[in-house]
Order: structure tokens, then C-alpha cells, then sequence
């Protein structure tokens, strides 16, 4: 469990980042976390793995493949997602101005780094 903290720290340290979590895709339970005060880690989870459930779907109907990356920008921020290999999303909340370029490579590190 100590590594799976260890990675979503590495996500918050991206300036912007209010807090990242390792989520279940199917289930959308958290695995790991670490958010800053206020952020519903629940609630988001469960949003996260819907979105990308129904995403996947989409894509796979419409011949795009699947997806590796999912960016939801909202009047108050923004959220990040990747899918990871055995079934885990990698999850960041963000503020609007967030580098998501940069928060977005070190979700992929993170991501690469389950295997």
C-alpha cells in the first residue's frame, strides 16, 4: 500500500493538483489517495470510472480504439484520468490553470509503472 501512496504523491507534486487517487475501474473504490481538504475522494472515484466506462464504449463503437486519456474541464477545475493496466484509473483533481501537459506525464508514469 505504501507504494501505491507513493505514486499518487508523485502526481500531486505537479503545481495545480489538488489531489490524486488510484481507483478501482470497475468498481470506482479508492485504492489510494491523497487530496487536499475539501475534495469529495468518493464521489469523484465513482465519477471517474463511469466516465471512462462509458468512454470506452464510445470509443470502441465508433472505431477509435481505446482511450488514454481523459481531460473533464469544469468552471471550477479540472479532472484528470488515465487508464492503467489491471483495471486501475489514475486520478487527478486540478485546478483550471493546472500544466495538464505536465500533470498528464506523470499520470502516465504512474500508470506505466503498475504494470
Amino acid at each position: 500500500m505504501a507504494a501505491f501512496q507513493a505514486m499518487v504523491d508523485r502526481v500531486t507534486r505537479v503545481r495545480g493538483v489538488r489531489g490524486a487517487m488510484l481507483v478501482g475501474g470497475d468498481d470506482g473504490l479508492v485504492i489510494a489517495a491523497s487530496l487536499m481538504a475539501g475534495v469529495e475522494g468518493n464521489a469523484v472515484a465513482a465519477l471517474s470510472a463511469s466516465l471512462l466506462k462509458k468512454l470506452r464504449r464510445a470509443a470502441l463503437a465508433a472505431g477509435a480504439g481505446l482511450p488514454k486519456f481523459l481531460h473533464l474541464q469544469g468552471e471550477g477545475g479540472t479532472l484528470l484520468a488515465v487508464p492503467a493496466p489491471q483495471g486501475i484509473v489514475v486520478v487527478a483533481i486540478a485546478d483550471g490553470d493546472v500544466n495538464v501537459g505536465l500533470a498528464r506525464l506523470e499520470m502516465m508514469r504512474v500508470a506505466e509503472s503498475l504494470v
